[in-house]
């Protein structure tokens, strides 16, 4: 089914309001199997609100209107809908008796005849109650389009739809999706190299989006069950993961979890409750951002001490006891300190294992390195290893949240190896 949302409004036009309806009705319609294909936002004009409609009618199975069931004299959705289709307005009961226990309620509310309206309903149109307004609902269909009205107010929208619209659109068949997450590659590349699949695409569907230091992709399918939909998204699954990156990397390495609210430091932080091992950290340029982020997650206390955050050169040699000396040779963004840091902090708080990030998060170069420039630490009893990466071309904020995107990636690594 295609369908056709119109906001209705001249507040959206104008800015007043942002319209956050048609994002809740795109996504509720997608869950269920509806396609939306156009979003469509028109002023509180009886014209042009009509030429809308026509145009709607010509390309759309579904047409849903929202906003403008109001009592003021710019509330013309209803009415203008009903003379598109040539039906007159009458009057629903139970809306009718909504409004009458509202003012009984409210003696000292004046009730006027633009009260009425609220409670009209196109003539032949299926009502959609409203649980927390007064101005009804409805749906209609003429000449194998359906026309739906629902009212502007978010509060009053939400309800409707969920109790009141959707059990009568259910088709039977639903939208189920499956996220992949990807962390080591960026977008351009990754759409480079499932081009085929994502050009040819028809069902499942496959979309890329990038985020702040990784990709993720969205498989989507319509199927009349779970066990249909996990088929579809399965083989789709395993053709993007057979494939390889520029550099000879499988997707499969790449792809460290699923969903849209994971993320590789709850997955890191899951590991280690999972296997009783604790953690600590030695931070400069994130300045407690790795520690702050395992903080996010209850329970952590269970597998995180405390840690540190060494800014300077002098504070990395007092708080660590690190040679200053040997600090001044080296530099503070270099291997050396990057593995003394993790070792240190790993034996003074007893941690199974140590991370450490220093470097350049800009937007001047440090010591010779330009921005970007990471070390990070990872120590365990069975020794330490140091990788420097290079986030080039990024903000100071996204320099800093990539490095630290790097360190759960490096800790996820070496506790999946075990």
């Amino acid at each position: 089914m295609k369908a056709e949302i119109i906001a209705v409004g001249t507040e959206i036009l104008t800015g007043q309001i942002l319209n956050t309806n048609a994002q809740f009705l795109s996504e509720k319609l997608a869950e269920i199997g509806v396609d939306v294909y156009i979003q469509t936002a028109v002023g509180d004009n009886e014209a042009r609100l009509l030429s809308v409609l026509e145009i709607a009618r010509e390309r759309s199975e579904l047409v849903i209107l929202t906003g403008g069931l109001g009592p003021t004299e710019d509330d013309l959705t209803k009415q203008t809908v009903a003379k598109f289709l040539g039906k007159n307005l009458v009057f629903d009961a139970q809306a009718q008796a909504k409004l009458d226990d509202f003012f009984a309620q409210r003696p000292d509310y004046a009730r006027t005849p633009n009260n009425e309206r609220q409670a009209q309903i196109i003539q032949g149109a299926t009502p959609l109650a409203n649980e927390t307004g007064l101005a009804v609902g409805g749906m209609i269909e003429v000449e194998g389009v359906t026309y739906v009205v629902l009212p502007g107010p978010p509060s009053e929208l939400k309800p409707m739809v969920l109790n009141e619209l959707l059990p009568r659109l259910m088709t039977g068949a639903k939208l189920y999706s499956r996220v992949l997450r990807f962390f080591g590659i960026g977008e351009s590349q990754l759409v480079t190299i499932l081009a085929d699949l994502i050009e040819q695409q028809t069902d499942p569907t496959l979309a890329p989006y990038a985020k702040t230091g990784e990709v993720t992709l969205r498989l989507s399918t319509k199927a009349k069950s779970k066990e249909e939909a996990d088929l579809a998204l399965n083989t789709l699954e395993e053709q993007i993961l057979s494939r390889d990156t520029f550099e000879g990397t499988s997707l499969r390495e790449l792809c460290y979890g699923y969903g849209d609210e994971t993320s590789l430091a709850s997955l890191v932080v899951e590991e280690l409750k999972k296997r009783q091992i604790s953690i600590t950290a030695a931070e400069s340029l994130t300045a407690g951002l790795f520690q702050a982020s395992l903080a996010d997650f209850s329970g952590v206390s269970a597998i995180f001490k405390g840690g540190f955050v060494t800014y300077s050169l002098e504070e990395k040699a007092k708080m660590l006891d690190i040679p200053q000396t040997e600090l001044e040779i080296h530099g503070v963004v270099s291997t050396y300190t990057a593995e003394k840091m993790a070792e240190q902090a790993r034996e003074k708080t007893a941690s199974d294992i140590g991370i450490s990030l220093t470097g350049v998060a800009g937007p001047e170069s440090l010591e010779g390195h330009p921005a970007g420039t990471v070390f990070i630490g990872l120590s365990q009893e069975s020794g330490t290893e140091v990788i420097r990466v290079n986030i080039g071309g990024r903000s100071r904020t996204d320099v800093r949240k990539i490095a630290v995107m790097h360190a759960f990636n490096l800790v996820l690594k070496a506790l999946l190896s075990e």
